[in-house]
């Protein structure tokens, strides 16, 4: 039996909606063995964040180190970096383990507003992680943070994109779930050549919390399963969109996705 296995180093999300929850989540509704290193503990719900403690460097570098030392992966997400000391261990156990197929979430704001990744951090990230990644995927505002400059038009990614894949990455994914401009979500993928774009019917709902980690998270399960980039991405775009439309309707802010909804839908 070939077992598939994926790593995602990022931190926990106690309301069980983003982070490491939603990454295991994900990773097993796909048929892959999930495994974490973890960054950070937070306290959080559909409301918001009502607290950050991140683990010691050591911790996390201890817990990668684990993982690849035994079970290895055939892929690895980042989420929740939180710091740049975590983010250049991170970067330097990556390329000591030579773990290749990796998918970077720039994770920087909760979707309550609370701030995930310190402002010092985010000159790490493009120096130390972007270039180690097979695939990046900004939502619009962090997109406009990692290339300073203001996105408001399809051509707007499209450069900024471009920008993102000269710091090194393979593949540029920009989602549009934060462009409320149409009835479709549209998200486009660059591979330094051409571009791709994946479309949706946009939901309009409250429960989207752990949206950008389940995309990435999807990925990176297809990607371990040897997929190319393109049909990894078209996955995670079903996949997603099945989380949101079959609403599971918890909390009193806003609600997670539907992890099993993909299941329901296309896995007979």
């Amino acid at each position: 039996m070939n077992v598939y296995k994926a790593l995602t180093i990022a931190g926990s999300d106690s309301g069980g909606g983003a982070g490491i929850q939603a990454d295991l989540k994900t990773f097993q509704e796909l048929e892959v063995f999930g495994m974490s290193a973890l960054t950070a503990v937070t306290a959080q719900n559909t409301l918001g964040v009502q607290g950050v403690y991140p683990l010691p460097v050591e911790a996390v570098v201890q817990q990668i180190e684990s993982v690849s030392t035994d079970l290895g992966a055939d892929a690895v997400k980042t989420g929740m970096l939180f710091s740049a000391e975590i983010i250049q261990a991170v970067a330097e156990k990556i390329k000591q383990f030579q773990l290749n197929r990796l998918v970077v979430d720039p994770v920087m704001v909760a979707k309550g507003g609370a701030p995930l990744l310190q402002q010092e951090a985010v000159h790490a990230l493009k120096t130390y992680l972007l270039p180690l990644a097979t695939v990046v995927t900004p939502n619009i505002p962090e997109a406009e943070v990692l290339t300073n400059r203001t996105i408001r038009t399809l051509d707007d990614r499209r450069e900024a994109a471009k920008r993102l894949y000269d710091l090194g990455v393979q593949h540029v994914v920009i989602k549009g779930g934060h462009d409320d401009d149409g009835e479709e979500a549209v998200d486009l993928l660059y591979d330094g050549h051409e571009f791709s774009y994946f479309t949706s019917k946009r939901i309009e709902t409250m429960h989207t919390h752990g949206t950008g980690c389940t995309f990435a998270a999807a990925i990176t399960a297809e990607l371990a399963k040897g997929r190319t980039v393109k049909e990894a991405v078209e996955t995670a775009k079903a996949f997603i969109q099945a989380a949101i439309e079959d609403e599971l309707g918890i909390g009193h802010g806003h609600g997670p996705t539907n992890h099993w909804a993909y299941r329901k839908t296309f896995v007979r």
